[in-house]
């Protein structure tokens, strides 16, 4: 038993460690870049976004879709870079909630359908990043440990 779990278990979380740094990494910059180019893509089509938002009945659509589109690019571009990932990984995770509530819940007939959607997909690698934060390749890191250092 003992060398069936160090097979399985130990031995591979001792080569892991080693890269530790490159689980939170690829994770931001993947949902980083994407929300980087959904959120520019929604602010340079303002007028249509603001009717979807409406149709999807989202409160004051005038004023969220900026907010939203702003928050989607200027969140992807700080997830890829590793800035203030607790912040805005959580604040996207939100707007995946929003998402699914607003323009998927009519299409939700089962567990498997809600977690099929993209935005769930989405909503788990968010809020990991808001819990477990950007990891050491970030911004975040090196912020943290010049601040400690003082």
């Amino acid at each position: 038993m003992n060398a069936l779990l160090n097979l399985l278990i130990w031995w591979p979380k001792r080569i892991a460690a080693h890269f530790e740094w490159a689980g939170p990494l690829v994770a931001r910059i993947v949902v980083g870049y994407t929300f980087m180019l959904t959120g520019w893509a929604k602010l340079d089509n303002l007028p249509a976004i603001i009717e979807n938002f409406k149709s999807w009945g989202i409160p004051f659509p005038e004023l969220l879709t900026p907010f939203v589109a702003g928050w989607e690019f200027l969140g992807g571009l700080g997830l890829m870079l590793g800035l203030m990932t607790r912040v805005l990984g959580g604040g996207l995770a939100v707007v995946m909630i929003v998402a699914i509530i607003s323009a998927k819940l009519a299409d939700v007939d089962s567990l498997e359908t809600l977690l099929g959607f993209e935005e769930a997909t989405y909503f788990a690698v968010f809020t990991w990043l808001a819990i477990c934060g950007a990891g050491k390749a970030s911004l975040d890191y090196f912020l943290e440990r010049k601040q400690s250092d003082k």
